[in-house]
């Protein structure tokens, strides 16, 4: 090993976002009956001149180890699932941008497997019904 430190694992991280202009996140909240593991507010108050986005997020904790891309993204879908009605919504009424996203880190260790990536049939349905879009973000590892 480079200089006594060892190499770190895998690790993903699978997120939904409601993302948009001049609005509060509080309102989806409030709305869709979920509560957010973060958002931001920053477009709440923004000039229309100068907008910037808000955004409403759910996100899985991070796993390690052996990853299970599928699991992870379902998962997330089933808390999301019952409210897709109302994701529908309040994406019209406020003119949200809905995504998910998959944070994976990939271990430089080269004895480390790499995780499958691919999205299961209920996800896709549920993604393809709301109108959103998918975004895979790929780093590497650094060494600890």
């Amino acid at each position: 090993m480079d200089e006594g430190k060892t190499l770190a694992g895998n690790q993903a991280r699978a997120r939904f976002t409601l993302a948009g202009y001049h609005f509060n996140p509080d309102v989806i909240t409030k709305h869709i009956g979920i509560q957010p593991t973060s958002v931001d507010a920053s477009g709440a108050h923004s000039e229309l001149s100068k907008p910037v986005l808000s955004s409403w997020e759910l996100s899985t904790e991070t796993v390690t180890g052996d990853i299970d891309v599928y699991k992870l993204t379902d998962d997330l879908i089933k808390k999301i699932e019952p409210a897709k009605d109302k994701i529908l919504e309040i994406c019209k009424s406020h003119n949200l941008s809905p995504r998910i996203d998959l944070v994976l880190v990939l271990s430089v260790d080269k004895t480390e497997s790499v995780p499958d990536v691919g999205f299961g049939a209920r996800t896709i349905r549920f993604l393809a019904d709301i109108g959103a879009f998918i975004n895979v973000d790929y780093q590497l590892s650094e060494r600890i």
